[in-house]
């Protein structure tokens, strides 16, 4: 028997028992694009889709033991880093790639809420700029979450490009940018990847839903699967793209709550059993 083509994918994040974001839609979506998923737990959160009404960090010593275990065992081709929370957890994730260093490593930038509320302290804003900024070969910041690391205000659609150039020289020329307008009016969605050599647009008609729940890791998901299965950074950006506006379109299929409900992860599986 030959060696399997299926890769090994991790999600590094915390749990939201809704499903809609965290490690139990990283887990859906990296199914979902055809590879194996594996998950380490940071944090667990009290949540539904309506309010975030509790957070448990998960203590850093075990953390590490999750990550080094895994390792130990299982061959890794892609990393996605969702929501850490504390620091002490950032740096014994920053230790643990330091010294495996998979192949594509995805960090998204989880920093600030929808609602506009910080996620992340100053100080652990500087640790997460300082340490894991230059471990990620790509980065997926969303425009509030690049304005803070940028220490701007507002960043507007015409700034974009000039924001992922500003992004990759903060991250020392070592990671690519994924910067996603997906808080910008207009009828289209438009996201800006840039590798530091040239800028690639992605736009795709914006879809007018409450169902957005998760959008932000689903995406760095879907990004981290492609790039395990493609190793290429421009095909995986664009098949993560498509993915995401098909999940978002069929997202009205799925019942779950009454607030931000979650996208639909599982669109091109179910309408396949459909049409059988």
């Amino acid at each position: 028997m030959g060696k399997s083509t299926i890769k090994n994918v991790l999600t590094i994040a915390g749990v939201d028992p809704s499903g809609g974001a965290g490690v139990l839609a990283d887990v859906k979506v990296m199914s979902a694009l055809g590879t194996y998923a594996c998950a380490v737990v940071a944090a667990l959160t009290a949540q539904n889709t309506r309010t975030v009404s509790a957070v448990l960090p998960v203590p850093a010593d075990f953390v590490a033991k999750q990550l080094e275990t895994l390792f130990e065992d299982v061959s890794i081709d892609a990393v996605k880093i969702g929501m850490l929370g504390a620091t002490d957890v950032m740096q014994v994730v920053a230790d643990s790639l330091s010294r495996h260093r998979p192949r594509w490593v995805v960090l998204d930038t989880v920093m600030v809420a929808k609602s506009g509320d910080r996620l992340m302290p100053d100080e652990s804003v500087d640790y997460f700029r300082q340490h894991l900024l230059p471990l990620a070969d790509l980065i997926t910041p969303n425009l509030p979450e690049a304005a803070v690391l940028l220490g701007k205000t507002e960043i507007r659609a015409q700034d974009m490009k000039q924001a992922a150039c500003e992004l990759f020289d903060l991250c020392a020329g070592r990671s690519a940018v994924y910067l996603k307008g997906g808080h910008l009016q207009g009828e289209k969605s438009c996201d800006v990847l840039y590798d530091g050599k040239k800028f690639v647009e992605y736009d795709a008609l914006r879809v007018q839903t409450k169902n957005t729940h998760g959008t932000g890791c689903s995406l760095s998901s879907a990004l981290a699967a492609c790039l395990a299965r493609t190793n290429n950074l421009e095909q995986a950006a664009l098949m993560a793209k498509n993915y995401i506006s098909e999940a978002i379109a069929a997202s009205s299929a799925l019942e779950v709550g009454s607030g931000h409900g979650p996208i639909h992860h599982f669109v091109r599986l179910w309408q396949a059993d459909n049409e059988r």
